[in-house]
C-alpha cells in the first residue's frame, strides 16, 4: 500500500473511532426531552415531551458546541505537555494531530452528554418529593373546601362548586375560594396543611384569589 492510502486509510480508521458525538447527540437529546416530561426538574412544572426535546437540544448544542472544544483544547495541550516533559515518543503509526483532536472532543461531548443527563436525572429525582407533597396538600385543601360546604348547607356554594380555585400562600398554607352566584363576591378559606389535623379558618375578605394575590 502506497503511503497517501495508508495515511487516508489511518485517517478514516481514526474519524469512525471518534464516531459517536452526533448519534449519541440524537439519542440523548430525545432520552433528556422524556425524563424532562416525567421528572420536572427544581422549580420547574410539569413540561410535555415536546418542550422537554427543545430544552435538551439548546442544551446538548451547548455542550457539544462551546464546552467540549473548550475541554478538549485544555486537554490536547495538557497531553502535548507531559509528552514533551516525560520525552516518550508515539508507538505505531500517528494520526494526524487534526483528526486526533477530533476524536478527542467526539469522546469529550459524548461524555458531557452522558453527564448532562445524569444531572438531568438527578435533578427531577430530587424535585419528585415536592411535587408528590405539594399534590397531596393541595388535595387535602379540596376536600376541607367540599366538607365545608357540606356543612354550611348552602345551596348557593354546592352549585357554584366548580368555580373553586386555590393558591399557595407559603409551604402547606393555601387559600381557597368559591364564587357566589353574583360572581363578585367570593366565599374562601385558609387552609393549613402542616397542622394535625388540617387547619380551617373562614376568610372575611371577599375578593377572588387574583385579587388577593396582587
Amino acid at each position: 500500500m502506497s503511503s497517501p492510502e495508508r495515511f487516508w486509510t489511518s485517517r478514516l480508521r481514526w474519524r469512525l473511532h471518534g464516531a459517536w458525538q452526533w448519534p449519541a447527540f440524537a439519542l440523548f437529546t430525545l432520552v433528556d426531552g422524556v425524563v424532562l416530561d416525567l421528572l420536572p426538574p427544581l422549580g420547574a412544572a410539569r413540561m410535555d415531551l415536546i418542550l422537554g426535546v427543545l430544552i435538551a437540544t439548546f442544551a446538548n448544542l451547548f455542550l457539544v458546541g462551546a464546552v467540549a472544544p473548550f475541554l478538549t483544547r485544555r486537554l490536547s495541550r495538557r497531553r502535548e505537555a507531559a509528552l514533551a516533559a516525560s520525552g516518550a515518543g508515539r508507538t505505531g503509526p500517528a494520526p494526524p494531530h487534526e483528526v486526533e483532536r477530533e476524536v478527542l472532543q467526539d469522546r469529550v461531548g459524548t461524555a458531557l452528554l452522558a453527564a448532562g443527563l445524569v444531572a438531568v436525572l438527578v435533578s427531577g429525582l430530587a424535585n419528585r418529593p415536592v411535587t408528590v407533597s405539594e399534590t397531596e396538600a393541595t388535595e387535602e385543601v379540596g376536600r376541607e373546601l367540599r366538607s365545608y360546604v357540606v356543612r354550611s348547607g348552602s345551596e348557593e356554594l354546592n352549585r357554584n362548586l366548580e368555580t373553586a380555585n386555590t393558591i399557595r400562600l407559603s409551604e402547606g398554607y393555601f387559600r381557597a375560594c368559591i364564587a357566589r352566584d353574583d360572581r363578585r363576591r367570593y366565599v374562601c378559606l385558609f387552609v393549613d396543611t402542616t397542622s394535625d389535623p388540617t387547619a380551617v379558618r373562614e376568610d372575611r375578605d371577599a375578593r377572588p384569589n387574583s385579587a388577593f394575590a396582587r
